[in-house]
């Protein structure tokens, strides 16, 4: 594949100066890889997940089970990416990331790390996804998908206050009525403006 300027620059997705580690909330959008529909399909204003889209929302709402410091918020799982809320809390010292597989469970967690980032929280759900779905494939016959499984990065916006929290959950639950016009649409032809959730 050839070098495309428009399609493969990456701007950044780091505020410059920001400790990612402090205790924040993050209105996070995470993609397939060339938004490609794989969660289900929205009919009549609302998402309907299929298999692998429950499996989605499982994995979201397990994180913070399995994470510690980690809240979550609303959240929403469209045909081709996923919109959610992500609180992060300072990790009390001695409890760590916990590996998603091998027996690991909070109570026998490793204790190696004490900041958790939203980088961290990202990485792990995009990361347990896509184990879930490669065995989704193998054994439920679900779509396969060519090479990666998610795109490289991830939108992420700092919230800074309860209004600003307020118009984005009241976005993530509007978002199916707003397929049609969705940026993440691969069959839109009027996409509406890229931070429409901020107006």
């Amino acid at each position: 594949m050839t070098y495309d300027p428009e399609r493969h620059h990456r701007r950044s997705i780091r505020l410059k100066g920001y400790d990612y580690t402090q205790p924040s909330a993050y209105f996070v959008t995470i993609c397939t890889q060339d938004r490609t529909c794989l969660f289900g399909e929205v009919a009549d204003g609302k998402m309907r997940m299929n298999e692998a889209g429950l499996m989605v929302q499982s994995v979201w709402d397990q994180l913070p089970a399995f994470y510690p410091g980690v809240g979550t918020d609303a959240f929403i799982v469209m045909p081709n990416h996923v919109h959610g809320i992500v609180v992060t809390e300072p990790t009390p010292v001695g409890a760590g990331l916990v590996p998603a597989h091998n027996g690991i469970t909070p109570e026998n967690r490793a204790t190696t790390r004490v900041a958790l980032t939203v980088g961290d929280v990202v990485g792990a759900f995009k990361s347990r996804v896509t184990v879930a779905y490669t065995r989704g494939v193998k054994k439920s016959g679900w779509p396969p998908f060519p090479g990666r499984f998610w795109q490289r990065n991830y939108y992420e916006h700092i919230i800074r206050n309860d209004e600003s929290l307020n118009r984005i959950r009241q976005y993530i639950l509007d978002n199916p009525a707003r397929w049609a016009f969705d940026r993440e649409n691969p069959a839109v032809t009027a996409p509406e403006p890229e931070d429409a959730w901020f107006v």
